[in-house]
Formats: C-alpha cells, sequence, structure tokens
C-alpha cells in the first residue's frame, strides 16, 4: 500500500476527494499526512474528519523561502512517502524537492496543458475565447505546469461562461481525475518514457504491469 502525502493551502476540495475515495477502498493506497502551509485552512479541518494527521509549516514563520523549504523537507521525510499530491498548494515547490522525489509529485491544473499554465488558467480561457476546457494531473518538473501529462479531462466552455462557472464545472472533473490518477499511481500503472507517461494495462490483483 503506497504513502500519500498531501500538500495544500486553502479549503481542500481535491483532498477531499482523494480521502473519499481512499476510505472508500478505490484507492490502494494511506493518506499518512497532509502538510498546510499557514494555519486555519479548511483542508485541515477535512484532514481531522477523516483522522489524518495534520502538519503545519507555516511560511510566514521562516525568514526566506529557503528556510521555509528545509523545513518542509524534513517534514515530508518523516513521513516517508511514495507520492506527494499537491492539492490547491498555492507555492511552488523549489529544484531540490522536485530532483528528491522525481516522478514522485503529482499536480492537477484547471487547463488542458500545455495551455493556459500559471494563474487565473480559467479566466485565461475565457479571455482567449476557447470552446473547450479541462483539467490536466501531472507529474511535476522544474517548470510551472511542464510535467509529463497523466490524465485530462475536457469541459464545454459556454458562450455566457465567466471565470467562477468555468471554474465550477472544471473542478467537477478535476475530482473525478485526480483520484484516478493517484489510484493508477498505487497500482504501478504508470511509466514515464521521455515525457509521455504510459498507463500499463491492469493486470490484477498481487502483481504490477511491469517496467518499460
Amino acid at each position: 500500500m503506497k504513502r500519500i502525502v498531501v500538500l495544500a493551502s486553502g479549503r481542500g476540495s481535491n483532498f477531499l476527494a482523494l480521502a473519499r475515495d481512499i476510505r472508500e477502498g478505490k484507492i490502494d493506497g494511506r493518506c499518512v499526512a497532509l502538510i498546510v502551509d499557514r494555519k486555519g485552512t479548511q483542508a485541515a479541518v477535512r484532514a481531522e474528519e477523516f483522522h489524518i494527521p495534520v502538519s503545519i509549516v507555516d511560511y510566514s514563520c521562516y525568514p526566506s523561502k529557503n528556510e521555509y523549504e528545509k523545513e518542509l523537507v524534513a517534514t515530508i521525510r518523516l513521513y516517508a512517502p511514495d507520492l506527494i499530491v499537491l492539492a490547491g498548494y498555492m507555492r511552488i515547490l523549489g529544484a531540490g524537492i522536485i530532483r528528491d522525489y522525481s516522478g514522485n509529485i503529482m499536480n492537477i491544473h484547471p487547463s488542458l496543458l500545455p495551455a493556459f499554465p500559471g494563474l487565473n488558467a480559467q479566466k485565461q480561457a475565457i479571455l482567449y475565447g476557447v470552446k473547450v476546457s479541462g483539467c490536466t494531473v501531472h507529474f511535476v518538473d522544474e517548470g510551472t505546469d511542464t510535467g509529463p501529462v497523466i490524465l485530462q479531462r475536457c469541459v464545454p466552455v459556454a458562450d455566457d461562461d465567466d471565470e467562477e462557472s468555468l471554474a465550477k464545472r472544471i473542478l467537477s472533473e478535476e475530482h473525478r481525475a485526480f483520484p484516478e490518477a493517484i489510484a493508477l499511481f498505487c497500482q504501478d500503472r504508470l511509466k514515464i518514457r521521455n515525457r509521455t507517461v504510459i498507463i500499463l494495462p491492469d493486470v490484477g490483483p498481487g502483481t504490477t504491469g511491469g517496467s518499460l
């Protein structure tokens, strides 16, 4: 069973979707900790409801990003994760963490990458006038939303959509796509070849998909 650590900054709706799927046995993993970057997050309240340990590494308590990340890395290592999940974590991870856990950090972004990376992706989609948007689950690399794509889900963009209505529609798909990608990871069914993520076939319980 894979050990999962979640990093979050806010309300934690994707964290909640993950915790529910783990509780329902849809993911062969265990969330061993939620780490938040400030006090008073809704994500931490939700973790308590699922009896998941919460660690607070408050960014405001450190004189620099480097000092904050030293403590963040030390906290992550305490839980020995197989997978780090960024669920609404609003900070860019440093290169050191990404190198240490290469291929074992997963994020979700509210656009069909490589379109509209970075902040305010839904607003970017509206301003550009696209007819289809969606979400992308990807492994994290040292760029901004540039890592290998695992799963994508599409949603239509209506003529009368605004940023809020589009974000709500995308979020519904995020709550399905993110747990699905995490479940695939926990089944050892994700392999990275160059920058393409291969989803291996399900070969049944007690076995893995092998290597490429």
